[in-house]
């Protein structure tokens, strides 16, 4: 088991050489969610269709920076070459998560980093379901969910910093914490 430490050096270090790029498609992906969202009810719709295989291509492009491959901004938008498989990953997750947190926050939460692996399994795997992802995603988190929790916790202090430069900051930390 990878200590969170190292697993924080290993992202700068794929990072490094990489860190416009990733900022560049960070704001794209921004840009297309918040835009959307500004649309009266249209836009929510449309933010709820496009968020999986947004999601989907982010996750790509993420796994290409951790293995070193050569990667372009416009690999955030691949995800709609499996729009169908990535809507439904979006949508179950956000139905299972909702139904969770009906229960409780803590819950809720628990799931959601159940099933934060399914995009990067959908991306490496194009041959699966939607539900085998999640599904997949569930396993490779059983006894993994408190390291995660840990390890997103070490960002908040980042994130704390990151609202004081008015957001900007966001722009390096998602790319970090993505990778």
């Amino acid at each position: 088991m990878t200590p969170n430490l190292e697993l924080m050096r290993m992202a700068r270090t794929s990072l490094k050489d990489k860190w416009g790029l990733a900022i560049g498609a960070f704001f794209i992906f921004f840009i297309c969610i918040v835009v959307m969202t500004m649309i009266p009810l249209v836009g929510q719709v449309a933010s709820l269709i496009l968020s999986g295989p947004l999601a989907l291509g982010l996750a790509q492009f993420s796994l290409g920076i951790i293995r070193n491959e050569e990667v372009k901004i416009e690999q955030i938008f691949d995800g709609f070459k499996r729009f169908e498989t990535s809507l439904a990953a979006y949508l179950l997750a956000l139905v299972f998560t909702l139904l969770w947190m009906l229960r409780l926050i803590i819950p809720g939460i628990i799931a959601s980093m159940s099933y934060s692996m399914t995009f990067y399994i959908i991306a490496d795997n194009p041959d699966i379901s939607a539900m085998d992802a999640i599904d997949q995603s569930k396993k490779m988190m059983d006894g993994y969910k408190w390291k995660y929790f840990r390890l997103s916790l070490r960002f908040m202090g980042w994130a704390l910093l990151c609202i004081l430069t008015l957001g900007i900051g966001f722009f390096w930390l998602f790319p970090y914490m993505q990778v």
